[in-house]
């Protein structure tokens, strides 16, 4: 971080307010917004989801829907009217001037289309470079945001790379003109903490060595404070509370500033309440609920090479009825393949699998089918992992009409009870996805993955996409639902302080392999191997738990 060094802001935002039309009226969304961001300064908007933040950046970047209006206000850009200027104009600054990362990166990636054309074609539309020129500063930002072997993936399709790794490609196109202003909305939502740490480091670079000013869009309040020079909270639409990020941290005003620090998963919290009965629940007998044995999972190259790559290498693992096991790594390392091996949605290259007993790779037809009513997943965007033309009755009966489980009548009834189990309303069973918010949407896709009363819950990042304060919240409903139902989770995560809060093992992964596993406690208090001291090391949150202690904080 650092100081701005011009009086003059970058961005000027003042009394900013925008509605949606909807049904001849205006619903306003965001309200009497102000802020700056100067020369080299890193500004964040943190709030949960719905609060105005993203809505505030695509006014700034010309790019609000076309059912909304700003009803008041100024947004001035390098002191130009950002209102003032035509389309042709606006196309003129954005990339240029303006650079953005947006959130989702399989909306905003070409399918059809190379990553190092995409990138190129950011560079050329601008005048940038041409040619020959072009590849070589397409490589070097692939290997600037952190992708190997950059001359073979500028090759690939995004259908090729992790989400990681898309969030990256993303990035590279934001910075790639050198922009004065770069909107970041949420650009590190997908990213493990140790690529998350490199390109944000990056970005801190790049506001030091070429003045360019950051727009952080970010529900994070721990990344937020670790990386912004000034924090502005929003709240339902409104700026709550705004200032230098170690004073909002430290001395927060206002309730709801309090509210998401609380919710901040930190590594200085201890024991989290999460997994104080923990122990009480798990099952003492010898035989593990599953058993991940010398499992190897190897893909053939693209191209007709004889050569493999082995994205997962020897694992060996338990898991134990009633408790929660975890499966931590950046990226690429492996986790999300082995957790589809357990789900039986991958084909074991070699080793196996046993579920009670039974020997999953051996499992065809039928047995694989009952095999899955007992092991259910919950996956990490409840955006896309829910049917936009299905009701969210018939979404969570769907498990019970494939299995055949009941009729109409029953079906429905345990569509209400599991609502119940997951904290909603009945009314939300006569509703539509996109009528619900995305924690309200993660609630949905647990109570979906419970109406079979599965044993094994595998749920791969399936809080990384929501604010903290949903985080918490959904944090509490999975460690209630195990107490009451006995559940057994595998649980995936590039989060570790939300991995330190719910597990009862922790195996840590990097390049296909398991390289250290323990008890939480003991591995983040004494972790063994340095890929692990480097995976906590870049936790944003620890600061903010720190902070929150009154303690020091850490180095």
């Amino acid at each position: 971080m650092t100081t701005p060094v011009t009086d003059s802001p970058v961005l000027s935002i003042r009394n900013l307010s925008i509605g949606f039309r909807a049904g001849g009226k205006v619903a306003p969304a965001v309200r009497d917004v102000s802020l700056d961001v100067g020369v080299g300064e890193t500004v964040a908007i943190v709030g949960e989801s719905g609060s105005g933040k993203s809505t505030t950046a695509a006014a700034v970047n010309g790019l609000l829907p076309d059912n909304a209006v700003i009803t008041s206000g100024s947004i001035r850009f390098d002191g130009s009217d950002i209102r003032a200027l035509t389309e042709k104009q606006l196309i003129a600054v954005r990339g240029a001037g303006i650079g953005l990362v947006p959130q989702d990166p399989m909306s905003n990636l070409n399918p059809l289309m190379r990553i190092g054309r995409q990138i190129g074609e950011a560079l050329e539309v601008h005048g940038r470079t041409t040619g020959r020129a072009t590849d070589q500063r397409v490589h070097e930002l692939l290997e600037l945001v952190g992708i190997p072997d950059p001359e073979r993936r500028a090759t690939q399709y995004p259908h090729e790379f992790s989400g990681g790794m898309r969030q990256r490609v993303l990035i590279a196109i934001g910075l790639s003109c050198n922009p004065r202003l770069l909107i970041a909305d949420e650009p590190t939502s997908a990213l493990d903490v140790t690529v998350q740490r490199r390109i944000l480091d990056q970005l801190e670079s790049l506001t030091v060595g070429s003045g360019t000013a950051v727009f952080l869009i970010t529900h994070d309040l721990a990344l937020a404070a670790e990386r912004a020079d000034r924090v502005a909270v929003m709240y339902r639409g409104e700026i709550v509370e705004q200032g230098p990020s170690k004073q909002v941290l430290r001395s927060p005003s206002h309730d709801y500033t309090k509210s998401l620090i609380a919710a901040v998963p930190g590594l200085s919290l201890g024991r989290a309440p999460v997994r104080t009965a923990a122990r009480e629940r798990i099952s003492t007998s010898d035989v593990p609920l599953v058993s991940v044995r010398h499992v190897v999972k190897e893909y053939a190259l693209r191209g007709g090479s004889a050569e493999s790559f082995k994205a997962v290498d020897d694992v060996s693992f338990d898991i134990r009825a009633g408790s929660t096991v975890s499966v931590v790594g950046e990226s690429g390392s492996g986790k999300s393949t082995t957790a589809n091996m357990v789900l039986g949605l991958e084909t074991i290259t070699s080793g196996n699998i046993v579920f009670e007993g039974n020997d999953l790779t051996t499992m065809r037809g039928k047995e694989l089918f009952a095999l899955r009513r007992r092991v259910q997943p919950v996956f990490q965007n409840p955006y896309s992992s829910l049917d936009p033309r299905f009701t969210i009755a018939r979404t969570i009966a769907e498990p019970l009409a494939v299995h055949k489980v009941g009729d109409p009548t029953s079906r429905r009834q345990r569509v209400l009870e599991l609502l119940d189990q997951v904290a909603l309303p009945p009314a939300v069973a006569d509703r539509y996805p996109h009528e619900l918010s995305g924690g309200q949407r993660q609630r949905v896709a647990i109570a979906r993955a419970l109406a079979l009363r599965p044993d094994l819950v595998v749920l791969d990042e399936a809080v990384s996409a929501l604010d903290v304060l949903v985080q918490a919240q959904i944090l509490e409903l999975l460690a209630s639902l195990q107490r009451e139902m006995g559940l057994t989770y595998l649980f995936i995560s590039h989060d570790l302080a939300v991995v330190r809060m719910i597990s009862d093992e922790v195996h840590v992964m990097r390049r296909g392999k398991i390289i250290e596993s323990g008890a939480p406690d003991q591995l983040f208090d004494h972790p063994a191997h340095e890929y692990t001291q480097e995976l906590i090391a870049a936790i944003p949150g620890r600061s903010v738990a720190s902070a929150r202690l009154g303690e020091a904080e850490p180095a």
